[in-house]
């Protein structure tokens, strides 16, 4: 867009808007986006470091990467901070998330986009490689059930090379433990209310600052069509993600790093 737009930064917890007259400012809406994200997750930095450890550790430190439900390239942006001889495809259904991303990443030819529905069966038809060295995805996949979140480990299996990895940090829920998760639950609440009495932005309050933006608007519309407010997808434990891995023709998988609420599991092919 060009003309002036609202610039939304969050430092810590303080909502900050600077006018740009260039065009819509992309960085400070993926930068928006991450801190969001950080007040449901304030660990989120330290799983993307250990997932990046990983894959040095397994493929070395130009990787080629799929970026598996992207959203806004929050995983590609470290990658190629890390890694410049990186390359990413980052792969999304969102039509707003993925604006962002575009225009994060425009002119940078290490970065592909794909729109794509990951409950499509062909969606690795789309992709502009056949094999990567690297699978990786954060806080998406719980918004599938549990069926078709197997069929798509499966059609990952295709795309991930030999030797390459696979990794899902998220939500998974270990039912043999209620107290303990009905604890960490209320413990990681109270925090989040305390610093949303300070001004953290919640989800749907960041929606609602995407749908003000003219160049945000219609794509925000577009995927609440898509999706509606939240999808009701499953939460399994990390035994079945890692179980659901090796059937998938994965020869290891297990947990690589954990906080009291999500797991990074880590998949060898």
């Amino acid at each position: 867009m060009v003309g002036s737009a609202n610039r939304v930064l969050l430092c810590g917890c303080v909502e900050v808007r600077v006018t740009t007259t260039a065009g819509t400012d992309w960085q400070a809406w993926q930068e928006s986006w991450d801190r969001q994200q950080e007040w449901y997750m304030p660990d989120r930095e330290e799983r993307f470091r250990v997932m990046l450890d990983m894959v040095e550790a397994v493929v070395g430190p130009e990787p080629k990467v799929l970026d598996l439900a992207c959203g806004t390239g929050s995983i590609t942006d470290r990658l190629l901070r890390r890694f410049p001889g990186a390359t990413s495809t980052g792969v999304d259904l969102d039509p707003a998330l993925l604006t962002i991303a575009r225009g994060t990443f425009e002119g940078d030819d290490r970065v592909t986009f794909v729109t794509a529905d990951l409950k499509d069966a062909t969606w690795t038809g789309k992709l502009p490689h056949r094999s990567y060295d690297a699978v990786l995805t954060a806080t998406a996949l719980h918004w599938l059930h549990d069926e078709p979140l197997a069929a798509l480990y499966g059609q990952i299996g295709t795309v991930v090379r030999d030797g390459g990895v696979f990794m899902n940090a998220d939500h998974m829920i270990d039912t043999e433990t209620p107290r303990i998760n009905a604890a960490e639950r209320a413990h990681r609440h109270a925090a989040m209310d305390r610093a949303k009495a300070e001004g953290a932005v919640d989800w749907k309050e960041w929606w609602a600052l995407a749908a003000k933006d003219p160049a945000l608007a219609a794509p925000t519309a577009e995927r609440f069509v898509i999706y509606g407010e939240h999808a009701d997808g499953d939460m399994p434990s990390p035994a079945w993600h890692a179980r659901t891995l090796r059937e998938a023709g994965f020869g290891e998988a297990r947990t690589v790093w954990a906080s009291p609420s999500d797991t990074l599991v880590l998949a060898v092919k």
